[in-house]
């Protein structure tokens, strides 16, 4: 059994590396099994904060001042991740093996699915955006 110490670094490292994926092109591919997380309370609100979280210190970052609410956001964060754990036990494996960089969704609904893809664009006199999965396109400062 883990201590209340064990455990408060393990949620300092989780929050640390949950923030630190959300303002990068990985948060896409960690999204789902950080919901997961969440999936017995209220993962849809989990989701659209942490969404909020993302744009914020995207826009912090174009500012040139990301660094203060990147902290602020791992201390809120962390406090989530303590009360996660202290409602739902079996989070703390979750929770490692996220931090080990294994993806997982155990006991959520949804299967991850595997497989490849080709993409082919042939483009005159415009733009071509191709994405297997979640692309974000941003002009003129604006995403």
């Amino acid at each position: 059994m883990e201590t209340s110490v064990e455990l408060a670094g393990l949620a300092s490292a989780a929050a640390a590396r949950l923030i630190d994926l959300l303002a990068t092109d990985g948060w896409g591919a960690v999204k789902s099994s950080a919901l997961a997380l969440w999936r017995s309370a209220h993962p849809e609100r989990v989701e659209e904060e942490l969404t909020d979280a993302r744009g914020e210190l995207l826009q912090a970052r174009q500012t040139g001042g990301g660094e203060e609410l990147q902290r602020l956001l791992v201390a809120e964060w962390q406090a989530r991740i303590i009360r996660l754990m202290a409602t739902r036990p079996e989070a703390v494996d979750e929770l490692r093996a996220l931090l080990r960089g294994e993806p997982r969704t155990a006991g959520a609904p949804e299967q991850q699915i595997t497989g490849s893809m080709t993409l082919e664009a042939h483009v005159s006199d415009g733009d071509a955006f191709l994405a297997g999965r979640d692309m974000t396109v941003t002009r003129g400062g604006q995403a």
